[in-house]
């Protein structure tokens, strides 16, 4: 087996997971089993993979072939789900019902970290403060997060949660080199004051920071030219940096790059093993930097 990969705390909550994680939306029973049963067997070669789903991920069929995994595969895996909350679908009562519906799917007792996937509009925070309490006291949820929950709105579920000592353990938000707004809008400063994880959805921005450029986006292919010169000097690829600029940029983020071929997993964790220089930080951040003006 290869050396383990690096791992990063998810907040306070005493759980640490690959600085690299897994993001699952393509995953699906049914669909492409095969292919991601590979996938999986190759995050596994590299120790406890961090696994990222969500109810909503095909309807269920993400969490059903990531229970298949678990079950074909002994070794350890940290596995995140997410409640969706729809209209109507907000109580906690309702919240634990997903939970156990997702646990059947996974085939588990337990979850590692459960998400409020986002803040409903006209939902009081404090219901769904109340619901993550409750998975954590039925003993159904080791840790629970918020994803796309703005700065004030996580800073006020970290407070409830705080009330019966449990620590907010992550704000899953998208955050790449093309869309920097978590920077902005304070979630990386409410991660940093509160310790709490950022879990970056799209690092890749669905392949564009991968892609060669195509000469329509002047800015776009300098960034994209810019990754890839600084991959080449690491013998490695323009995603690699990419994510390396993500890791350098704050140790509370952790991108959650998709995979569903092996290769695609192999490459995405292969950024673990070399690390940005000053200068190549400060040119890849200079080339996004330009891009501000079209985000």
């Amino acid at each position: 087996m290869d050396a383990p990969t690096p791992q990063r705390p998810l907040g306070k909550s005493g759980l640490a997971v690959s600085a690299i994680g897994v993001g699952t939306n393509r995953w699906r029973a049914g669909v492409n089993d095969g292919a991601v049963k590979e996938t999986y067997r190759e995050l596994m070669a590299h120790g406890s993979p961090f696994i990222d789903t969500a109810e909503v991920y095909g309807f269920g069929k993400s969490e059903r072939l990531i229970g298949d995994c678990l079950r074909e595969h002994s070794g350890p895996a940290v596995v995140a789900s997410k409640f969706a909350p729809f209209i109507a679908r907000t109580s906690p009562r309702q919240m634990q019902a997903a939970l156990d519906a997702s646990l059947k799917r996974l085939g588990r007792d337990q979850i590692d970290l459960y998400y409020v996937h986002f803040p409903f509009p006209f939902t009081d925070l404090d219901t769904f403060g109340d619901g993550l309490v409750e998975a954590v006291k039925r003993g159904k949820a080791k840790a629970v997060g918020v994803s796309n929950f703005s700065s004030d709105q996580m800073r006020f579920l970290a407070d409830r949660l705080a009330r019966d000592d449990i620590p907010l353990a992550a704000n899953e938000v998208h955050y790449s080199l093309l869309h920097r707004q978590p920077e902005k809008n304070g979630v990386l400063d409410a991660c940093r004051d509160l310790d709490v994880a950022l879990v970056a959805y799209f690092p890749l921005a669905s392949g564009r920071l991968a892609a060669a450029p195509d000469g329509k986006d002047e800015k776009l292919g300098a960034l994209q030219r810019t990754l890839a010169e600084v991959g080449q000097a690491h013998q490695a690829s323009a995603s690699q940096a990419a994510l390396s600029w993500l890791l350098a940029r704050d140790p509370h983020v952790m991108p959650i790059p998709g995979a569903s071929k092996a290769a695609h997993a192999t490459e995405n964790l292969a950024a673990l093993g070399w690390t940005l220089t000053d200068d190549e930080f400060a040119a890849i951040d200079k080339a996004s930097a330009a891009m501000a003006p079209t985000r």
